[in-house]
């Protein structure tokens, strides 16, 4: 890795433009259904909620079935909560649903069903981080703001000559990604979801295609070999709290109604595992009791 002091510097914002944006409009993704025109911000901030932690993937055909059902803020607003965490099915960390009926309701009510466009605001909404508010802030209305996700860091440390990023987004992420945008706003904001795609699709973590690469004359990481470092194991699921409480939440999604303890006991042989995982439940609001004791999804 090159010293600080000598470190490339970062393009400058035009050289950049001038070489990333026609590769992005040749080969962005379009198959993602919140890139379509039309897309609303209440369905980008949607998009962005059920991404954290979830491929694209998965979180498209749930995106296209939740705002079938609920296009507007409002209409989450009013729904179940049952329904709504029926509706998220198995993407994972369903307290990601339950925040997004909380951001529905407030921007039903305290906003005029509209999706707020300052950063700042956005922030105040529960569950919305800086990543998050960034990217409805710049990729539904176009702001002029550094949208730093993992792809965005790996990209601009590589460009700086480091063969990749800190585990963590710092100021200095910040700083420097804002530092490639150029002043026009809706410039700035193609560059920030350029940036974007480009460490999805190419500059990739371990396999970087440097000699396709749109930017690679101005890189100063470009040919160079990606230290080995540490393996990665992907994370365990089967066996762990996380693998008790899906099938709980799985168990209830499908019941006709509320559930007795016999039927919950029948999901897992540990019964601390389960006695745990069921009072986390509880205490989260992912689920209730009716007046027998039985188990459900919560009503509201």
């Amino acid at each position: 890795m090159l010293a600080a002091d000598t470190a490339p510097a970062l393009p400058s914002p035009a050289t950049l433009s001038a070489r990333l944006l026609p590769w992005f409009d040749a080969h962005h993704r379009t198959e993602l259904p919140w890139r379509r025109p039309g897309t609303t911000a209440w369905g980008v901030l949607v998009s962005e909620v059920m991404s954290q932690q979830t491929q694209v993937a998965r979180a498209a055909p749930v995106w296209e079935a939740w705002m079938a059902r609920w296009p507007t803020p409002a209409d989450l607003a009013a729904a179940p909560t049952a329904d709504v965490l029926r509706e998220w099915g198995r993407m994972g960390y369903p307290r990601r649903a339950l925040r997004l009926q909380e951001c529905a309701r407030i921007v039903a009510t305290e906003h005029g069903g509209v999706v707020p466009s300052d950063p700042a605001e956005l922030e105040k909404l529960p569950g919305i981080g800086v990543y998050t508010a960034a990217a409805v802030a710049v990729f539904h209305y176009g702001g002029r703001h550094a949208v730093v996700d993992t792809n965005v860091r790996r990209v601009v440390a590589r460009l700086g000559g480091k063969s990749d990023a800190g585990t963590a987004t710092t100021k200095a992420d910040l700083a420097a990604a804002e530092s490639l945008l150029p002043d026009d706003a809706p410039t700035a904001a193609r560059v920030s979801i350029a940036l974007m795609e480009l460490g999805a699709l190419m500059c990739k973590a371990r396999a970087p295609e440097c000699g396709a690469c749109p930017v690679s004359a101005v890189c100063g990481f470009s040919g160079q070999e990606v230290p080995a470092g540490p393996s990665r194991k992907r994370q365990t699921y089967k066996g762990t709290n996380r693998h008790v409480r899906g099938e709980v939440m799985a168990l209830l999604r499908d019941a006709d109604g509320p559930v007795g303890r016999d039927r919950i006991d029948a999901v897992w042989p540990d019964r601390r595992m389960l006695d745990e995982a069921v009072a986390q439940l509880i205490t989260e609001g992912l689920i209730g009791t009716d007046e027998s004791g039985r188990f459900e999804l919560p009503s509201r």
